[in-house]
């Protein structure tokens, strides 16, 4: 009955992942996936995270969640990302329901939008993570790329960025990365995301920002600036949130869409429309993850725990970059064509090697990178990273010669 089907190709992610688990070297490096390691290699229970645990062990209640999730939880989720502009939490013209990680708030967002805006298309960033484009797609919406990252320079094309922004049609649907942006790890400033607002706002056009790593970046505070300037200049945006990273919550799918609207009126039709949208998709969200981020973002204790735990993480990525960086220099790496190690932020680099490239380093030097050549930094460890460097910086001037 089936025969006629199209065949899967399969997630290039999760497919390099199975490729990986299959490889039977020893000394392989997995640089793909997007997973917090430690220093070990392992994919570490948070502290914070094993007391909540401890907490909850007795509570066997498994009722359904109503379908916007566990209402505490989603509280938790506005003084999160909104600390910064308290003032639209009290006005409660912010809407948030519990999803099923980041990538079901993205999902439920684009149902919403393409109920709300059929005509729209929508725009991501060039590049951007693969998924969102797949995303959008299955929800019907044209998906289109706005410039970003100049490939050749390895930077963010901030102008060209711009430009194009302001050229786009009213309610256009604008996807942007608040901060620790995948795959490039290349951010806006604050200056830049003023400007990009100023845009935003005057040919009114619809954000979606897609945050999954606060606290990866600058600082846990620092990475709100662009949700913080959004909502005090006065847009509509939706924001999807991830927990999967930052309470290494994978499999848990613990997430939530927010949406920030005019005043307390529109906020209700939006929630409402949110209900639908999740009845359809899935009735209701799954419990226990959210049961542990609920004890903890609700115990000022542990929730000071997660933090400095959160930001531990973040020190060692951004000293695993200035590692890396330093040993490609030492065995003679150019500082220019290596300097992205240190220049951009968050779990992610684009290192800018060929899809060539990164299958040499995959099969001559078992080192596991996506397509794209995006690096996951927190791979890298003081066990491996002598080698990485040396992979580097050998399939790097293997381009270098054959160009002459």
């Amino acid at each position: 009955m089936f025969k006629h089907i199209e065949h899967y190709a399969g997630d290039p992610i999760l497919s390099l992942m199975d490729a990986y688990n299959n490889d039977p070297r020893t000394d392989k490096v997995n640089l793909s996936i997007g997973l917090y390691y430690n220093e070990r290699g392992e994919t570490p229970v948070m502290d914070a995270v094993s007391q909540a645990k401890n907490q909850i062990k007795n509570d066997q209640s498994s009722l359904y969640l109503p379908m916007s999730g566990m209402p505490s939880y989603c509280q938790h989720i506005q003084h999160l990302l909104f600390a910064h502009a308290p003032q639209a939490i009290t006005e409660k013209r912010i809407t948030t329901i519990q999803t099923l990680g980041g990538s079901g708030a993205l999902k439920v967002g684009a149902d919403f939008l393409k109920k709300s805006y059929p005509t729209s298309k929508v725009y991501v960033s060039r590049p951007t993570w693969e998924n969102h484009i797949s995303i959008f797609n299955g929800a019907g919406f044209t998906v289109e790329y706005y410039p970003y990252f100049n490939d050749t320079l390895g930077t963010l094309d901030f102008n060209a960025m711009i430009t194009f922004l302001s050229t786009l049609e009213e309610s256009a649907i604008v996807l942007l990365h608040p901060c620790c942006h995948n795959p490039t790890g290349a951010d806006l400033t604050k200056e830049q995301w003023d400007e990009t607002i100023k845009v935003l706002k005057f040919k009114k056009l619809i954000p979606f920002l897609d945050m999954a790593y606060q606290g990866f970046g600058k600082g846990f505070n620092e990475d709100l600036y662009a949700i913080t300037a959004m909502t005090n200049a006065g847009l509509t945006f939706l924001l999807s949130n991830s927990f999967s990273k930052i309470f290494s919550l994978y499999g848990e799918r613990v997430g939530g869409l927010s949406v920030v609207c005019t005043d307390k009126e529109e906020a209700n039709l939006v929630a409402g429309q949110l209900k639908a949208t999740v009845r359809k998709n899935y009735s209701s969200p799954p419990t226990y993850g959210a049961k542990l981020i609920d004890v903890i973002l609700g115990n000022p204790e542990l929730k000071q725990i997660w933090l400095i735990e959160l930001e531990s993480m973040r020190i060692r990525m951004k000293q695993i970059r200035k590692n890396l960086y330093s040993q490609i220099i030492q065995l003679g790496g150019e500082k220019e064509r290596f300097s992205f190690l240190i220049d951009q932020t968050g779990m992610f680099s684009y290192s800018g090697f060929s899809p060539k490239q990164v299958h040499d380093l995959r099969e001559e030097y078992a080192i596991y990178l996506v397509k794209s050549g995006r690096i996951c930094i927190a791979g890298l460890n003081e066990e491996n990273i002598a080698r990485v460097a040396q992979a580097f910086l050998s399939v790097n001037n293997e381009l270098v010669v054959s160009a002459y």
